[in-house]
């Protein structure tokens, strides 16, 4: 039975034979995601000492300024999976393509392939407010021993075998599911360790809290445009309370914590919308669902969308349930 102030180890170990596939890879794969996120925790608390943040100079496979601080904790969470030989493929928002590891080893017997937002709203680092880490698991689906092709990264969200995320703000928490739960793990920096602090994470079935960007009103689609009136019109337990820090880790985690909605849709200027739907969009799904919330691009369920491309964009309705399904209501009445 879990507890609270359980160490992240000791709670892998007590709960390994609730996943269906007990060999212990995944156990292995989760504590390495773990080592690394302390790795790139350990930078981010430096932001401002040393010269880690600005940008790096590049643009990714978006068209997007890389930050210094993307470079360094894409290269920590490659490297650890790599290093720990745990996985056979990896797929990264920063790299333009997937990443097949020892797939000329006819011995790599590996089962598991982790698709990764490295350092998810990092563009917020210089003015010290709370990035994350978003990081997807799923089973390959081509033959063992053999090198990983794009359909292994190319499953639909609903097949993930684990997700999570790694939130770096006032303390450091990595919340993760193997579909059986959610919890989270607070960072002690004094022991480097992780200890279960919030068992069983549940998001309200409502909520009063809506995070959107406001600014970018004018381009938003008709249906988003009635909700958002809806939110603010004073009426039954409304206005709403608008929310919005502009990294999605710490958008959602409060969220799931106090009750609310998460949007980020179409627009005149992102026709297809702009989280990635195997980075962002799929893992935090996978995460809400399992905390009794809902994720959707308006109109159909996020886990249940057939990926055409490793860098595909989705609209991303997510968060309490009511509230995701009053925003759906509006999306089909202005169709």
């Amino acid at each position: 039975m879990s507890r609270k102030n359980q160490t992240l180890g000791e709670f892998i170990i007590e709960n390994q034979s609730s996943f269906k596939y007990t060999s212990g890879e995944l156990s292995r794969l989760i504590n390495s995601i773990r080592l690394a996120a302390k790795v790139v925790n350990h930078e981010v608390n430096k932001a401002g000492l040393v010269d880690i943040i600005g940008a790096a100079g590049d643009t990714n496979i978006q068209g997007e300024d890389q930050q210094k601080l993307d470079v360094y904790a894409n290269e920590k969470f490659i490297q650890t999976l790599t290093n720990r030989n745990i996985v056979c493929g990896i797929a990264s928002e920063e790299e333009d393509d997937f990443i097949s590891i020892n797939s000329q080893d006819e011995n790599n017997q590996n089962k598991y392939v982790v698709l990764i937002d490295p350092l998810d709203g990092s563009s917020n680092i210089d003015v010290n407010v709370s990035v994350g880490t978003i990081f997807s698991i799923y089973r390959r689906v081509t033959p063992v021993g053999t090198p990983v092709t794009i359909d292994d990264f190319l499953q639909k969200g609903n097949q993930q075998v684990a997700a999570g995320y790694v939130v770096y703000g006032t303390s450091t928490m990595l919340v993760y599911t193997t579909g059986d739960g959610v919890n989270g793990f607070t960072l002690n920096p004094a022991l480097g360790t992780l200890y279960l602090s919030h068992p069983n994470m549940q998001f309200p079935e409502d909520g009063n809290i809506y995070s959107i960007n406001e600014g970018n009103y004018n381009h938003f689609p008709q249906g988003v445009k009635d909700y958002l009136k809806y939110c603010q019109k004073e009426e039954d337990n409304r206005p709403y309370t608008s929310r919005y820090i502009g990294s999605l880790v710490s958008d959602f985690h409060r969220n799931m914590i106090k009750g609310g909605i998460y949007i980020y849709p179409k627009s005149s200027k992102n026709a297809a919308g702009k989280l990635r739907l195997l980075y962002e969009c799929n893992p935090m799904a996978y995460i809400a669902e399992q905390a009794n919330g809902k994720a959707s691009d308006g109109f159909t369920r996020i886990l249940d969308i057939e990926p055409t491309e490793l860098h595909q964009r989705v609209p991303f309705f997510c968060g309490s349930t009511n509230m995701v399904e009053k925003a759906e209501e509006f999306m089909q009445n202005a169709e």
